[in-house]
């Protein structure tokens, strides 16, 4: 089977233009939301094991790597906004959102709009759509984890992942988390994670990956503040992994993906 290529581009939105890596193909196209600290480097683990001719887009989101300039503002509205625009440019008839941590919470936001073409959702180790008592208690503890590269590691070593990261993907995380434009970096911890935000409304499928060993949003924590919120949610647990699953277990997470889409 012959492998599409992957290009990447700019996509117009809102104050400017972010950065993709999109790639034409068989549908209903994926588009890929990272984590709060990530890029659209995140998941090039799992795009490497989709279908080769599988269609996707990949962006760096407003304030994050190669679209760290654009201005803000960078609350949830805005990043789902970002996400609608991009389906939009992109001109996809079908889709299915995937979203990472703080990519997730901005998923379940715009699913609830119930934007046209929308036929799935999945959510990998997502932010409940309202705080916890825990999320509230650790919120500055949270706002701090990116403030220098040694804080970074020790988030990575001691609550991100679980069984260690390769030389290469450690590093590709500390400069991911470090680029950040600072008030995007700084608008998660103080506005979109404890931001309550109404699910209700979300009529298609959802499936939720959560990582066995996740220390940050753990499954027992997802089945009880998530899954009720959303009846269309099914929750599925990837054994050995901590928070950053898609470079922990990429080939579990892109086989759940092309089972879900198939679906």
């Amino acid at each position: 089977m012959t492998e599409s290529p992957v290009v990447g581009r700019f996509v117009p939105v809102a104050g400017g233009e972010l950065y993709a890596h999109v790639r034409a193909g068989d549908g209903p196209a994926l588009v890929f939301l990272h984590y709060w600290g990530g890029s659209r480097r995140t998941w090039i683990p799992v795009l490497r094991r989709l279908n080769p001719r599988q269609s996707f887009v990949a962006y760096d989101q407003r304030g994050w790597g190669d679209s760290a300039d654009l201005p803000g503002p960078y609350g949830l509205e805005q990043l789902a906004d970002d996400a609608q625009r991009i389906v939009q440019e992109l001109g996809y008839a079908s889709h299915i959102l995937v979203g990472h941590s703080m990519g997730g919470k901005v998923c379940q936001l715009l699913a609830a709009r119930r934007p046209a073409g929308l036929a799935g959702v999945v959510l990998v180790a997502p932010a409940p759509p309202s705080p916890t008592e825990e999320t509230l208690q650790t919120k500055e503890i949270i706002a701090r984890a990116y403030d220098s590269q040694e804080s970074v590691e020790q988030g990575i070593d001691h609550v991100l992942v679980h069984g260690g990261l390769s030389d290469e993907l450690r590093d590709q995380v500390i400069e991911d988390s470090l680029r950040a434009h600072p008030p995007a970096r700084d608008t998660w911890p103080a506005q979109g994670l404890v931001a309550d935000i109404d699910v209700d409304k979300i009529d298609v499928p959802v499936l939720v990956l959560a990582g066995e060993h996740d220390k940050v949003d753990p499954p027992a924590a997802l089945a009880e503040h998530l899954l009720p919120r959303i009846p269309t949610a099914s929750m599925a647990v990837l054994p050995g992994a901590g928070h950053l699953s898609p470079l922990e277990v990429p080939e579990k997470i892109a086989d759940h993906i092309t089972a879900f889409a198939a679906a």
